[in-house]
């Protein structure tokens, strides 16, 4: 407002309009960084949830370690026996980032500042960094300084950018977030001069961190190339040509940009193998066609149809030799397909068909109530830019106004079909409702105080009479200009489409210029602004500050670290939950350092990060098997479980306490396991028995599961753990965490497993060396069937009954409630044991049978 006042007072285009922009955006700065310190301020510096505990504690291995040796890290303290090659499997980004901010602050500065607190700090000053170049992108699309300062006032705030980048919340889209705005700003820049040379460069680099930084660089990259399609598209529509501004642009950005990513080990060659990055590939040689075109038709002055005739033919040539190429990898497995995260996006259905995907609530789909929780006013507003910037690429032909609307309708899509990516929206959101404002400002300013910096919204409203006078036919004085060839005997002949397009416009535009600029309607548009000037004050004191109290009042909500939390007790005592630390804190202070914890792959990185133990799996998803092995021990009746068990884990960690605890996820443990073992849940790709009947009574196949009777042993009656196999060692304050100790645990596997000879390296003295199962669960890994996806056409294309039913029973077309027990009791539940274990487990148990001895467990020693 203050900035907007300042060019209101007839400051326009002075340096008192500039200073009043700069100490807004200051405040404005201050704002973004300021709103995102709730965790800090009430939990101190701590870092949250699940991923940025991996984060951090690979920043820490960088820090103490080194680039090579973080590049050439291979964790077996995590996906227990295999282990993880960390440093080809991290987007590493955010880690060399904070590195480098601790040794500027710490060894130049002076700044004595811990790894933790950097971490910590990262997100905050990242988000504000991010609302700068998101007011930059605005000003640059919109042609408003206004603008842009009221797009960043917006995003400093706005939720949807607030709920990954707070105080304590390290992970990649803080960082990235930031690098997204920045690459989409300079890319705008690019476009036109001076300098865009320099700006395409730059905004190559500044991709490259972006892929560096998180895999959401995908969206980056195929925005840009759409953005760039539809450019060219239109250049060579509307004008017969193609510019080499254009064309050096694109082609800048994308070699230097696809260069450096393919040197992030993570990414590797993908950009020119994975379909979903074969779209920006395909508009980088598209516009090699379009250049030479360019360059044949200015040796062989051709214009009009022959221009076109000429493109046609290349584009028929380069078609063919594309299909003949493709055809020619397909059978190679070169080309990836769609991962499962990307389908989704394109599917119909709410679902993936990947039961680990679709286990993960940020993967389901946004509805109106998310976009009223994370964009609030926003995305009123919104619309009205969204028209606005519309009609400034249309009329004013801005190349850069057509990124805004693009990135509108693209976010939107897939904000729809993942809720994770609704994060997109908040930059796209703040930049649109920037140029409602700050557009409308400059109207109205430009009604009282025309100006050529005002950027008026509707082309004229600073025009003279003897500019629309001067611009009725440009055509006309630029025969056989505008085209490769210029002059020539066809150029004489025929008139280009160029000038035909021109003269068309130009006869619309005229008189309505004319009449806009008329004595009557000049003095309307002076009411009329004024009337705005005044709304949009009065707005701003009504909306706007229950916008801001809003933003605030969910930021605290959201920089809740989950790790801890407050809370109040029956009596009315407040306080602080750290149940979670504290069973880590227990973990590293009172088990020997080479002990194994099992837990659901969500907590693997807080075991690792804080409790410094070996897990089974952390919270990545790149070994969908391993996954599912997990959760066959887990929903597996406890003695079968066990024999699984002894040879993988010494502890068991399980999340009690209701909420989102263990029971809770549970069904997402059955589905993924039974994924890979058929023999889970036979015919029945949901599992839909395992659960609970209404009343929370336990279906008898989660009943016999390992996982309830280590949740519910001693908390519900009749429910125990077997003391001869399971052991509780800790259970935490608030009775949130409950840990077990395995008894009768195989010391040969876990021999076997420590052994370096034992492991897989994909060359002599390789530091890549996977490691394996021990031998006693050779029999158990033979009954895995690898997980395909249906669009996976390397790989045969998965098991279309499975996919088809599990798709059908998650979608409601079939039931996928837990078989009724009335009338069939024993059938029910003898059902039920064999959808949970081995064929024969539920005639020894009815035989109780003495278990075999430990060290003939089934699976061999």
């Amino acid at each position: 407002t203050v900035a907007m006042a300042g060019s209101g007072l007839g400051l326009a285009g002075s340096s008192m309009a500039w200073a009043a922009r700069i100490a807004a955006m200051s405040f404005i700065l201050y704002s973004a960084y300021d709103i995102r310190l709730f965790a800090i301020k009430s939990y101190g510096l701590v870092i949250h949830e699940f991923d940025p505990w991996f984060n951090y504690r690979a920043t820490e291995y960088l820090h103490l370690n080194g680039w090579t040796n973080f590049f050439h890290w291979y964790d077996y303290m995590s996906w227990y026996p295999l282990g993880r090659p960390v440093g080809t499997t991290i987007y590493p980004g955010m880690q060399i980032t904070s590195v480098a901010i601790w040794n500027v602050l710490n060894k130049f500065m002076g700044i004595v500042m811990s790894l933790n607190d950097v971490c910590c700090y990262v997100p905050a000053w990242f988000g504000a960094i991010a609302t700068f170049f998101l007011g930059m992108l605005t000003m640059e699309c919109s042609n408003s300084a206004n603008a842009g300062v009221a797009a960043a006032a917006i995003m400093a705030v706005i939720p949807a950018h607030i709920m990954r980048s707070v105080g304590g919340g390290y992970d990649n889209e803080s960082i990235a977030m930031t690098a997204m705005c920045a690459t989409y700003y300079f890319w705008c820049r690019s476009l036109r001069k001076p300098y865009n040379y320099v700006f395409a460069v730059v905004a190559g680099f500044s991709y490259i961190y972006m892929v560096a930084a998180w895999g959401g660089y995908v969206f980056v990259v195929n925005l840009i190339g759409v953005h760039a399609l539809v450019l060219a598209a239109k250049q060579v529509l509307t004008t017969n040509k193609f510019t080499v501004e254009l064309y050096a642009a694109y082609t800048i950005f994308y070699i230097i940009g696809t260069f450096g990513a393919t040197h992030v080990p993570v990414v590797g060659w993908t950009p020119l193998k994975s379909l979903e990055q074969l779209g920006p590939c395909a508009v980088f040689f598209g516009y090699q066609l379009l250049w030479l075109c360019e360059v044949l038709g200015k040796k062989q002055n051709l214009t009009g149809l022959d221009m076109w005739k000429l493109r046609v033919k290349v584009a028929v040539v380069a078609l063919g030799a594309g299909v003949a190429v493709v055809l020619a990898l397909l059978p190679t497995g070169y080309i990836g397909p769609l991962s499962s995260r990307v389908r989704g996006l394109f599917v119909k259905h709410t679902r993936t068909g990947n039961p680990l995907v679709d286990s993960v609530a940020e993967h389901q789909p946004a509805n109106e109530q998310a976009y009223q929780t994370y964009l609030h006013h926003a995305k009123e507003i919104a619309p009205y830019g969204l028209a606005l910037i519309g009609v400034q690429a249309l009329f004013k032909g801005r190349e850069a106004s057509f990124f805004l609307v693009i990135y509108a309708f693209v976010a939107y899509y897939f904000a729809n079909k993942m809720m994770r990516l609704i994060i997109l929206t908040g930059p796209i959101a703040s930049a649109l409702c920037g140029v409602a404002l700050g557009q409308v400002f400059d109207w109205c300013q430009a009604q009282y105080l025309p100006t050529t910096e005002a950027a008026p919204a509707i082309e004229g409203g600073a025009t003279s009479k003897k500019e629309v006078v001067a611009t009725k036919s440009p055509a006309k004085s630029s025969k056989g200009a505008g085209t490769p060839g210029g002059k020539g005997k066809k150029g004489k002949s025929v008139a280009s489409s160029a000038e035909k397009n021109a003269d068309l416009l130009n006869q619309i535009k005229t008189p309505i210029l004319e009449l806009y600029n008329s004595e009557a309607v000049l003095k309307g548009r002076k009411l009329v602004a004024a009337v705005a000037v005044i709304a949009m004050l009065m707005a701003t004191r009504t909306q706007g500050k229950e916008f801001w109290a809003y933003s605030h009042q969910l930021a605290e909500q959201l920089s809740s670290p989950s790790i801890m939390f407050h809370a109040t007790l029956r009596d009315g005592t407040p306080v602080t939950v750290d149940d979670y630390r504290e069973a880590y804190w227990w973990l590293r202070d009172h088990t020997p350092e080479d002990s194994r914890v099992m837990a659901w792959w969500d907590y693997g990185y807080q075991i690792t990060g804080i409790g410094n133990r070996t897990t089974i799996a952390d919270g990545n998803t790149w070994n969908h098997e391993h996954i599912a092995t997990l959760g066959r021990c887990l929903t597996s009746p406890e003695k079968e479980a066990h024999r699984i068990v002894r040879h993988l884990a010494d502890f068991v960690l399980i999340w009690t306490g209701g909420g989102g605890d263990d029971l809770a996820k549970s069904p997402h443990m059955a589905r993924i396991g039974n994924s890979v073992f058929n023999d889970i849940c036979p015919g029945d790709p949901t599992c839909s028995n395992f659960g609970f009947y209404g009343g929370g009574t336990p279906t008898p196949m989660m009943e016999e599961s390992l996982l309830y009777k280590l949740h519910s042993a001693g908390m519900r009656p009749g429910v125990s753990v077997d003391p001869n196999r399971f052991k509780e060692v800790f259970r935490s304050k608030f009775q949130k965490v409950r840990i077990y100790q395995v008894l009768k645990v195989s010391q040969e596997s876990k021999r076997w497993v420590a052994d370096p000879d034992n492991r897989i390296c994909d060359a002599p003295g390789s530091w890549y060396c996977v490691g394996q199962y021990p031998p006693a669960l050779d029999k158990l890994i033979a009954k895995r069937k690898n997980f395909a996806q249906l669009e996976d056409f390397n790989k045969g294309g998965g098991d279309d009954e499975y996919t088809k039913e599990y798709m059908a029973r998650m979608n409601g077309e079939k039931s996928s409630r837990p078989s009724s027990r009335s009338g069939s009791s024993k059938k029910s539940k003898s059902s039920s044991s064999s959808s949970s274990s081995s064929s024969g487990e539920k005639k020894k148990k009815k035989k109780k049978a003495v278990p075999p001895p430990e060290e003939d467990d089934g699976y061999g020693e």
